[in-house]
């Protein structure tokens, strides 16, 4: 069958014109971490302090930092709405983690041969999840791979048994 995707969320990095508005009115920083050993830069685009290399966030919604809220890191979460309309498959909720090298039209496909064939939502997680480390592998050079351990964990734990109707996957 066909299949669609539809983003409920967006992500929220200093790289987004409103976002990066924020920090700048704060005298926060965006760059790229400086790697002193090779002499070039790395990664995603981060929030740094005006004159030091702190925090360093590639995100500019954070909970708890103070270091990175005198820059224009705030909490507050951007809340949407999204009125199912009875013909939706599956819902994957994923971290950056994922959508750094996965987009969402990619991760239909990937969930919608488990789901075609009954299978249960810890194989998709699991292929999601193990395509998204293999990525990152080839691509890239700084990401918290213990973070989509931990949430591929706590998925595992909370998978209803085999046949489910993928209401909701977590990654």
């Amino acid at each position: 069958g066909f299949y669609s995707s539809i983003n409920l969320s967006r992500d929220q990095k200093p790289t987004e014109n409103d976002e990066m508005k924020r920090i700048l009115q704060y005298n926060g920083r965006i760059a790229q971490y400086f790697d002193e050993e090779s002499r070039s830069f790395i990664g995603p685009k981060r929030i740094w302090l005006k004159n030091s290399d702190i925090p360093g966030l590639a995100m500019t919604r954070s909970f708890g930092d103070l270091i990175a809220h005198s820059v224009g890191v705030i909490c507050e979460p951007e809340i949407g709405f999204y009125w199912f309309r009875g013909c939706e498959k599956f819902v994957i909720v994923a971290s950056d983690g994922v959508w750094e090298f996965i987009d969402s039209e990619e991760s239909v496909h990937i969930v919608k041969k488990f789901y075609e064939k009954g299978m249960d939502a810890s194989g998709a997680v699991n292929a999601l999840v193990k395509e998204a480390y293999r990525r990152w592998r080839r691509e890239e050079d700084i990401i918290d791979v213990r973070f989509i351990s931990s949430a591929r964990k706590r998925l595992q734990n909370a998978t209803p048994g085999r046949n489910s109707n993928f209401p909701l996957l977590l990654l």
